[in-house]
């Protein structure tokens, strides 16, 4: 009588010489976290959604950032009402610097607030990147920027007789990139502070020296050699000569484009590092 054959078993011998299979990441994790570096856009869009509708239902806020800059304007033209002049020197530079300034304490409030609410904290267990959520918040805030910038320009163009020599559109351009470059700036500060009070505080540091030194005041080559270098790395700078170069010349120029360009670039650079500095806990 024939033995059948056993079975062979299925286990088996494993190679000392072979690569052990890399476990699957754990969530959370900064392998994990690796697989959402890229942005993606339906997490982005739900982001920028879900913040628009916290701000819909904010009508203070949603005053301060399309309203804010509009009155400003308006006081400053009847600030200077026997000078017209003035009002047109300098109309046109604080046209791009107010909405830098309401974005910038707008966005870093906002975004501080849920960080110590705990709500980034929960969003950062989902499947949502770092990249994710600064992409939708800039987004959002990008969006209520888009409309301040139309508003403000609208208003010193067609109702305040800002005498502008170039096209009103290029002032709405350098406008909505002011603005975006504050959000980004406020998306950057609200990593660093703890409180709303702290990022209140952040604004002398960032804005008010770039405020000075800007060309506002006085041309950046009047200055002292050390302040006029310092004002060239300084984005606002760039801002505020955009906007003269729309008040003075009819054609776009090299130095417009320049300008703007540069502007851009900075509200990226900023936007990149402030995803790199978003701490997943709140402390």
């Amino acid at each position: 009588m024939n033995t059948p054959s056993p079975t062979p078993t299925t286990t088996a011998h494993t190679n000392p010489n072979t690569p052990a299979a890399a476990p699957a990441p754990a969530p959370g994790s900064r392998s994990s976290r690796n697989y959402r570096s890229a942005i993606n856009y339906s997490r982005t869009t739900a982001t920028a959604t879900r913040v628009l509708r916290q701000l819909v239902h904010d009508p203070r806020t949603i005053a301060l950032m399309l309203l804010i800059p509009c009155v400003m304007l308006f006081l400053l033209r009847y600030v200077f009402d026997g000078s017209p002049r003035t009002f047109n020197s300098i109309g046109a530079s604080l046209l791009g610097i107010f909405p830098l300034i309401t974005m910038f304490l707008v966005t870093s409030i906002a975004t501080l607030r849920e960080r110590t609410s705990g709500t980034l904290e929960r969003l950062l267990t989902l499947p949502l990147g770092k990249a994710d959520l600064i992409a939708g918040y800039a987004l959002a805030f990008g969006t209520l920027a888009i409309i301040q910038s139309a508003l403000a320009t609208g208003l010193a163009v067609w109702f305040l007789d800002l005498d502008v020599t170039g096209s009103p559109w290029l002032l709405l351009v350098v406008a909505v990139l002011d603005a975006l470059l504050g959000t980004a700036l406020g998306l950057f500060i609200s990593a660093f502070a703890t409180s709303e009070f702290q990022a209140v505080q952040f604004m002398p540091a960032v804005i008010f020296p770039q405020l000075l030194l800007c060309g506002l005041f006085t041309p950046r080559p009047d200055m002292h050699p050390v302040l006029e270098a310092i004002s060239n790395a300084l984005p606002m700078s760039y801002a505020v000569d955009g906007m003269n170069e729309v008040l003075k010349h009819t054609d776009l120029t090299a130095n417009f484009m320049r300008d703007v360009l540069i502007v851009a670039a900075c509200a990226l650079l900023v936007l990149a590092l402030g995803a790199a500095t978003l701490r997943r806990r709140t402390t």
